[in-house]
């Protein structure tokens, strides 16, 4: 009896403090699934990807134009044009046209349609043909692939701005790294225990001569163009001099490099470098890639470079399925622009670059590539409006402009050759008013290069007009 009782007090107690809990738990004071707190509401739905919300539209990358800022005035910058090409410090020949971005109205002209020299303003064509397609996204990848057990091949992708040592992110020339190209390599090479190798380079994804046929000799010896190949360091500089004589054999050159960054790894190359071919199916033993396509227009237009504009026109030309060649590129480069609408009748490009002899285009040709390139409805082209020079602050126009009413607003091409100065490019107008302008001049007087450009410039100047 007296167990029972005990039995029944213990049961007792239990039932009281399983009470008591169950209470502690409704008022959510211990752990339990009791609750007398209001319910919760109801999870809100994962948001669908990219977000909860709506994005706008990513196709405006442009900002758009005031429609209600005036225009200057017709008359006035139709006489400061006839002023100009009257001027006999620039000779016979001179070909000019003001025209306005947003409507397309033309303010100005003179000799707009006369075909003439455009020197380097004729890169705006190939920067455009170049980011209608392939693309401003697309990056060149330089591989080393294994060719047989014992040699090793470095293959070039179109990239001539590769760094000697390690890669720069944020660098257009120099992106890719030698230094970090070999590191993959030699891990890879070591896994298998392989230390000694054979190496040759494969060029072959560019063909035909290195060296335009149009292009002075001269002007390779100076170094103001490159042999042209599908892979090199630096764009094949000796030095770091801006216009450095350039190695005659890039492709040869790079190899050397790759070689030395692989002696660093650990890596023995046995001998020298030399031309040899691989498999497309070719095992990967390292990779790396250069800036996007857009970066790289940006970086001609601005520095006017002739061996990466050359560069830049046989991708133009592979991607259209033409031979990677000066020709190939050259009408490539010419379809993709008469593609965006551009009439090129009459137009000849002896090169990619202007730096060849005998290319000619009208004043009126490159403002209507300009005005594609600065439509916000072409968001494809806009590293070609954003990446060329600005007025007194970069690239070829760094020093030019600097006392000018345009400083800072005009964004234009340069362009100089023996007799030849141009300058094509868009200016904000003191009212807000974006024009586009084109100036050609390729009949100037001895010696009369420096003035021509101050000529050009005064006038550039004068279209940004007077704050109200």
């Amino acid at each position: 009896m007296a167990w029972a009782a005990r039995t029944g007090i213990t049961a007792g107690i239990v039932v009281v403090l399983a009470g008591g809990y169950l209470t502690a738990d409704a008022y959510d004071v211990v752990p339990g699934i009791l609750t007398t707190a209001p319910a919760v509401a109801p999870a809100a739905p994962f948001p669908d990807v990219p977000g909860a919300t709506d994005s706008a539209s990513p196709a405006q990358t442009l900002p758009v134009l005031d429609e209600s800022a005036p225009l200057p005035d017709a008359a006035t910058i139709s006489a400061s044009l006839d002023a100009l090409v009257d001027d006999a410090r620039l000779g016979d020949r001179v070909g000019g046209v003001v025209m306005d971005r947003i409507t397309g109205e033309v303010l100005a002209q003179s000799g707009a349609d006369t075909l003439m020299v455009p020197a380097s303003t004729q890169k705006i064509l190939t920067a455009a043909a170049a980011l209608a397609s392939p693309g401003p996204e697309v990056t060149l990848t330089t591989k080393v692939v294994e060719v047989d057990a014992g040699t090793i091949a470095l293959v070039g992708g179109g990239d001539m701005m590769l760094a000697a040592g390690e890669g720069d992110p944020l660098a257009v020339n120099g992106r890719a790294g030698m230094a970090d190209l070999a590191a993959q390599v030699a891990g890879e090479l070591k896994v298998t225990g392989r230390t000694t190798v054979r190496l040759v380079v494969d060029d072959r994804y560019f063909s035909g001569p290195t060296v335009s046929p149009a292009v002075f000799e001269g002007n390779v010896t100076a170094g103001y163009i490159a042999p042209v190949t599908s892979v090199a360091v630096d764009i094949a500089r000796l030095s770091d001099a801006e216009y450095a004589k350039r190695s005659p054999d890039p492709s040869l050159a790079a190899a050397q490099v790759l070689a030395q960054r692989l002696t660093e790894q650990g890596i023995t190359v046995q001998g020298e470098p030399v031309r040899g071919e691989s498999a497309s199916s070719a095992k990967v033993l390292g990779s790396v890639e250069s800036a996007p396509l857009g970066e790289v227009v940006a970086y001609f237009l601005q520095h006017s470079d002739n061996t990466i504009t050359e560069v830049v026109g046989r991708l133009v030309a592979i991607d259209a399925g033409l031979p990677a060649t000066f020709d190939g590129a050259t009408q490539a480069v010419r379809a993709s622009v008469a593609r965006l609408g551009v009439d090129l009748t009459g137009a000849v490009l002896a090169d990619c670059s202007g730096l060849g002899d005998g290319s000619s285009l009208s004043a009126a040709q490159l403002a209507a590539v300009l005005d594609l390139l600065a439509d916000p409805a072409e968001p494809g082209l806009r590293a070609g409006a954003v990446g060329l020079p600005v007025a007194g602050l970069s690239g070829t126009l760094d020093d030019r402009f600097l006392a000018s009413p345009g400083r800072g607003l005009v964004r234009a091409k340069t362009g100089s050759l023996p007799g030849v100065t141009s300058l094509a490019g868009t200016v904000v107008t003191a009212q807000d008013r974006q024009l586009v302008f084109v100036l050609l001049a390729d009949a100037l007087p001895e010696g009369g290069s420096y003035g021509a450009r101050l000529l050009l410039d005064g006038f550039v100047g004068s279209l940004v007009g007077q704050a109200d």
